[in-house]
């Protein structure tokens, strides 16, 4: 287990309550892009897999923490999307 990235994926993993909170309140995309988030994903999705392979320890755990928060934050995007084109389309 190395200490820098424990540190890494806690500072990342800081970041996605604020950005969940602002995603559900706002209920706009503005400020978020959708290829950002499947790439965070991808990486997080590659982290799980290097640690269950190669390199398992308990910093697997952080890895999918954030990985369901950028779910999260994914699926909010979605949402908002489509609310924000039905909002278009009414007028």
């Amino acid at each position: 287990m190395s200490i820098f990235e424990v540190i890494m994926l806690l500072c990342f993993g800081a970041a996605w309550p604020f950005s969940i909170y602002k995603s559900y309140t706002s209920k706009s995309t503005a400020g978020k892009s959708l290829v950002f988030l499947l790439i965070l994903l991808t990486g997080y999705v590659a982290g799980v897999l290097h640690k269950a392979f190669y390199s398992y320890d308990k910093v697997i755990f952080l890895y999918i923490i954030n990985f369901c928060m950028v779910s999260v934050d994914t699926i909010l995007y979605l949402r908002n999307s489509k609310q924000e084109s039905h909002s278009v389309n009414n007028f």
